[in-house]
């Protein structure tokens, strides 16, 4: 943990992950990091290391490999990787993304075939929903499913897709029922290598540069029906569980990424001097660096009260997962320019690390829905509550 870090109650295993994710990052990922961005290079080969390491199955039950460590335990791992690169942490998270799908309402059996790969990292996942028309509006899928024997025939198109290309299991939002509107959309496993299914370009992006953004393209991409999670019309439904319960990681990514920038702006200001001074004795500066604190050390706590709401089992988590990924998103997007600002010139310049921060912090208040609409999903909830009362 940081120093001066609140403590949260962590259990022993916890630590370790903390400590051994922090050991990481600063051996393995911190060297590479500015390569990895200005080259756009996925992170293949530190996924392979966490994998050695036992971290790619810590959301899984142990039944199919996993460590079964919970939400938190996942989160906590996200959120150490992102102090020093979220194009690294979310190569790492959609793997769970991926496979939430397969988790919330999968048969045994796809479970027993597709989780195991993935706990070990054998094999990555990636989640298919966004489309050109379809994002915040998933009930606007045009990707089709036409059922024809024992399989289904998939054609259309996926955009934006994290781990496009470089995933093996892919689960993905299809409309099986073009006359029920979200009620049609069916969730399939579609495997790399299927005929008719295939990647566009990599997308040069902004931010996480080093993460792989492809489109999917399905031709007549034939899936066999065993591959269809839970019945017909379960996408939908199933992709918002998703969500509910991934949306805490993306908060992980913010609430790493702010500390790694507020970690950085501070040890600056104790080092660079002005007027024979170091510039964090400036009461200025020094309040800065508090309300940044402040929000990040927010940002944490409300993440990890939606992870240890959602490991409890509480059914309805849609109002807390969005609260927390449209703060500790927002907050990233904060600490990071204001991170920035205190590096002053050196800030601006790619030699350091503060305007890569910076660049990655705006796709936090974009991907998994844009915090405007987390805040209609907490708005909706609000009404609903005080309807009841």
């Amino acid at each position: 943990m940081a120093t001066g870090q609140i403590e949260h109650g962590f259990t022993e295993e916890q630590k370790e992950i903390i400590a051994m994710l922090d050991e990481f990052g600063k051996e393995r990922v911190v060297p590479v990091r500015a390569e990895l961005d200005e080259e756009g290079i996925f992170p293949a080969d530190l996924l392979k290391e966490l994998a050695q390491m036992d971290m790619m199955g810590l959301y899984i039950p142990e039944e199919y490999g996993g460590m079964e460590m919970g939400h938190l335990g996942y989160t906590v791992a996200i959120e150490t990787l992102s102090k020093y690169c979220i194009g690294v942490s979310v190569s790492y998270a959609a793997n769970a993304l991926g496979a939430d799908p397969i988790l919330i309402g999968g048969s045994d059996e796809q479970k027993k075939k597709y989780l195991p790969p993935l706990a070990s990292g054998e094999k990555w996942a990636a989640f298919g929903l966004t489309e050109p028309n379809a994002g915040s509006d998933a009930g606007g899928i045009a990707t089709t499913a036409v059922k024809k024997g024992d399989k289904y025939i998939l054609n259309g198109t996926k955009q934006w897709i994290t781990n496009g290309g470089e995933a093996d299991t892919y689960t993905i939002l299809a409309v099986t029922n073009k006359n029920k509107g979200a009620r049609g959309v069916s969730c399939f496993i579609v495997e790399k290598g299927t005929p008719g299914f295939d990647f566009g370009k990599k997308e040069d992006k902004l931010g996480i540069r080093a993460s792989a953004t492809r489109e999917l393209i399905f031709q007549d991409c034939e899936v066999p029906a065993e591959n269809l999670i839970g019945r017909e019309g379960m996408g939908f439904l199933l992709a918002m569980k998703t969500f509910d319960i991934s949306r805490p990681g993306i908060a992980a990514q913010g609430v790493g990424l702010a500390q790694g920038a507020l970690d950085m702006a501070v040890d600056y200001a104790r080092v660079r001097h002005q007027f024979n001074k170091p510039i964090i004795a400036n009461q200025g500066l020094q309040w800065m660096l508090a309300d940044m604190a402040m929000k990040v050390e927010t940002a944490r706590a409300l993440t990890y009260v939606a992870c240890r709401t959602i490991d409890k089992g509480t059914k309805d988590v849609s109002k807390i997962s969005a609260m927390c990924k449209c703060y500790a998103g927002d907050v990233a997007m904060s600490v990071t320019v204001d991170a920035l600002q205190v590096l002053g010139g050196y800030g601006f310049m790619k030699e350091y690390p503060a305007e890569k921060m910076m660049r990655d912090a705006k796709i936090l208040q974009i991907y998994e829905g844009t915090n405007q609409i987390q805040r209609d999903v907490i708005g909706a909830a609000l009404i609903k509550e005080y309807a009841s009362k």
